[in-house]
């Protein structure tokens, strides 16, 4: 990867991408999150300063569903900002609503930001929902769902995970488990059931409407226990029903999992990520399912880039897996600054571009990216799709 220049990669990605934005952030994010299809949030993460808080919408090549000539715009455009005393290692908006939920170190409260009015552009900090006196709780795991009310599920181990309503401040569920593991995502599945991942690997599934205490899940191998995993909960794409998503998880040494909801014991699939060293910042891992392209998921947090893998193509018996793409743009922007290659912090599929992601790395780059779908044919030729 070193013997590539930026140049040549800026002239590869020509063929490799249908589209490709480049753009600059004040600050670096970990957080990308969708409001609505055409704009999303990002915010700062430092602890010595204030962190911004932006709502960006997208240029407008990228808002469009059909094919678009020359457009004038071709920046991201801030809607809205504000700013958190506090660095926003998650951020997540409430569906259907104009509130936001935060949180971040030094402990596991959580922030409620409001977004403003069309006639001012400000995001507003609206309250606190406090999580008891002690500062040692690592900051606390978020999901949110509108539900009844619009609610938050939160905390940052197992047995301390709950759910807030947003406006009263009401606790409605405190999870009933002997678990003490720290949690290192959260999800809701529907309005009734949730789902943790354990940074030890374990999956910690739990029903609101009964009283006791989550299942543990036990099936990670003890030869990948000392390492540190995340996951990412699919829409169903991946032959499971509504009620039973895929789940994969990611370990910091690069295991790949899968799991239906429906059998949690035993693994559908698992392959392993070309990496050449594990994660050495295991927060920043993050594994997502593609929304509109079927079996197809995006690796970050090893290094500066992105890598595709289609788990259709993964072979039962497991083994190393091949991506179908990795995109290595972070690296190049960081070459061009004079610094140190930058990791990737997070990224972002786009709702309904099957291969568009947004993904955004330790130097405050930010870039939108389409790669290109490549066929061989039998002459030796490509054919771009």
């Amino acid at each position: 990867m070193a013997e590539e220049s930026a140049e040549d990669w800026l002239v590869e990605s020509l063929r490799l991408y249908n589209d490709l934005h480049v753009f600059e952030l004040q600050e670096p994010t970990r957080v990308i999150e969708w409001i609505g299809e055409k704009s999303v949030c990002v915010a700062g993460y430092e602890n010595s300063r204030r962190n911004e808080i932006l709502q960006l919408l997208l240029p407008q090549k990228l808002r469009v569903k059909e094919k678009q000539g020359l457009c004038p715009e071709r920046d991201f455009k801030v809607e809205r900002g504000g700013f958190s005393d506090c660095p926003v290692y998650s951020l997540r908006h409430v569906p259907d609503t104009s509130l936001l939920v935060t949180s971040g170190p030094p402990d596991s409260s959580l922030q409620v930001w409001q977004l403003a009015a069309e006639d001012t552009d400000v995001i507003k900090s609206v309250s606190t929902i406090p999580t008891g006196n002690d500062s040692k709780k690592p900051w606390a795991k978020i999901a949110t769902t509108l539900a009844r009310t619009p609610s938050v599920l939160h905390g940052s181990r197992v047995n301390n995970v709950q759910i807030t309503e947003i406006e009263s401040k009401k606790n409605i569920y405190t999870a009933a488990s002997s678990i003490s593991d720290e949690v290192s995502g959260l999800e809701f599945l529907d309005c009734n059931t949730w789902l943790a991942c354990c940074v030890k690997g374990q999956l910690c599934l739990a029903d609101v409407r009964q009283p006791q205490s989550p299942l543990g899940n036990t099936s990670i191998p003890s030869a990948l226990s000392g390492e540190q995993w995340c996951m990412g909960v699919s829409s169903g794409l991946q032959g499971s029903d509504v009620n039973a998503p895929t789940i994969v998880r990611l370990s910091s040494g690069g295991q790949l999992t899968l799991t239906d909801l429906r059998n949690i014991p035993k693994p559908l699939k698992s392959a392993r990520c070309k990496v050449s060293a594990a994660s050495q910042s295991a927060e920043l891992l993050c594994v997502s399912w593609a929304p509109v392209l079927d079996g197809c998921l995006a690796v970050s947090g090893f290094n500066g880039t992105v890598h595709i893998y289609d788990t259709r193509s993964w072979p039962v018996s497991g083994g190393e897996a091949e991506s179908v793409f990795s995109h290595k743009g972070h690296i190049f922007s960081g070459m061009d600054n004079g610094s140190d290659f930058p990791l990737v912090t997070t990224h972002a599929w786009h709702p309904w571009k099957p291969r568009m992601l947004l993904s955004a790395a330790s130097d405050g780059s930010l870039h939108v990216w389409d790669w290109a779908e490549l066929i061989p044919r039998p002459d030796g030729t490509i054919v771009i799709i």
